[in-house]
């Protein structure tokens, strides 16, 4: 299922650009647009407005800090497979094939 937001990404693709310079700028350089647009869709706008406005879309983007992509990014990464398991063991074989 998409999220309702997806159609605003073109329009606010300005700003999530903004961010990420102004990431860069803070040593955050590794950042990319889609990683960005993931984390806005699955922590910060999990429950969608309806009737949301392009700029409260604008507004969540550039009020966005660092220290709260990180702690989502860590969280994520986190949630990875474990490659010492047997599901994580086939995948690494399957990687280093």
């Amino acid at each position: 299922m998409d999220h309702p937001y997806e159609k605003y990404r073109q329009e606010v693709k300005a700003a999530l650009e903004s961010k990420l310079e102004e990431f860069a700028l803070l040593g955050y350089g590794t950042v990319t647009e889609s990683e960005l647009w993931n984390f806005f869709l699955t922590k910060k706008w999990r429950k969608p407005n309806e009737e949301v406005r392009i700029y409260q879309i604008v507004s969540d983007i550039m009020s966005l800090k660092p220290s709260d992509y990180m702690t989502f990014a860590t969280v994520e990464s986190l949630k990875a497979p474990n490659w010492f398991t047997n599901e994580g063991a086939e995948q690494l074989k399957e990687l280093l094939k």
